[in-house]
């Protein structure tokens, strides 16, 4: 047996068909299918003991009858993924040691391999919260706001997030902002999480913090409380995740293409 099948977690996917910039996203097609289906499919893959669906409404279990994976109903009036995967951990009946990883319900791509590393980082370290990263490529992608980044510490913990290009290369920048500066780690964070079960509770439970606000990034909230949070570097690509109808353009083509 191999050490990622060895690997003890479980995944959750958040799945709320009140989306705002894709009203009824989970349920959407996606060569034919619910776009939900296609990211349980991913979890699956990952070879974790348990795959829940935290939904919010009765046609995203209806659509997921059969797939081998669990549905949690919780509220829907939950105002992150985080307070619907700590619901669902209830209605699961997790210990509070259980590593539950948080694949988004909007990643139909995500690699295998990139959930088991964030499970893997948990059962390794003794950081609260695990998640990933990848190497900035383009400098449009560096100045990009939607495009999050990060900086890490040399034991691979993160010491901050933020929309703006961290840390800024003041020199190269001062010279030319058309390119990538040629010496340093740029890294684009990916949205994928993974804890215990204990900890996951107790996330749900702060208040949104002060630099959460600023940036309206959810994972600052665990930094700016004093705990930790474990980067890797993604051992594959996370294809882009579909969030407005134009991504689910793409990644209908993306499909057609031969990829997914």
């Amino acid at each position: 047996m191999s050490a990622s099948e060895r690997l003890d977690f479980v995944v959750a996917i958040p799945a709320r068909h009140a989306a705002t910039r894709l009203p009824g996203k989970p349920l959407r097609l996606l060569a034919g299918e619910p776009l939900v289906l296609h990211v349980a499919r991913r979890a699956l893959k990952a070879g974790a003991r348990e795959v829940w669906v935290a939904a919010d409404d009765e046609r995203i279990a209806a659509a997921l009858e059969g797939a081998g994976v669990r549905v949690a109903m919780t509220s829907p009036d939950h105002a992150s993924g985080t307070d619907r995967l700590a619901e669902c951990a209830r209605i699961a009946g997790w210990s509070d040691d259980t590593v539950v990883v948080n694949l988004q319900g909007d990643e139909p791509f995500a690699p295998a391999s990139g959930i088991r590393a964030v499970a893997a980082l948990m059962h390794a370290g003794e950081a609260e919260m695990a998640t990933l990263a990848a190497p900035v490529e383009d400098v449009e992608t560096l100045l990009d706001p939607n495009a999050v980044k990060l900086v890490r510490a040399d034991n691979g913990h993160a010491l901050y997030f933020s929309r703006a290009p961290i840390p800024w290369p003041r020199d190269a920048f001062a010279r030319d902002r058309s390119r990538m500066p040629a010496d340093g780690e740029w890294l684009r964070h990916i949205g994928i999480y993974g804890y215990r079960v204990g900890f996951l509770q107790r996330f749900a439970a702060l208040p949104p913090g002060r630099l959460e606000r600023i940036e309206s990034l959810e994972q600052l909230r665990v930094l700016e409380a004093g705990h930790r949070i474990a980067v890797g570097i993604t051992p594959e690509p996370f294809p882009p995740g579909v969030d407005t109808p134009e991504d689910l353009a793409r990644a209908e083509a993306w499909i057609a293409a031969g990829h997914g």
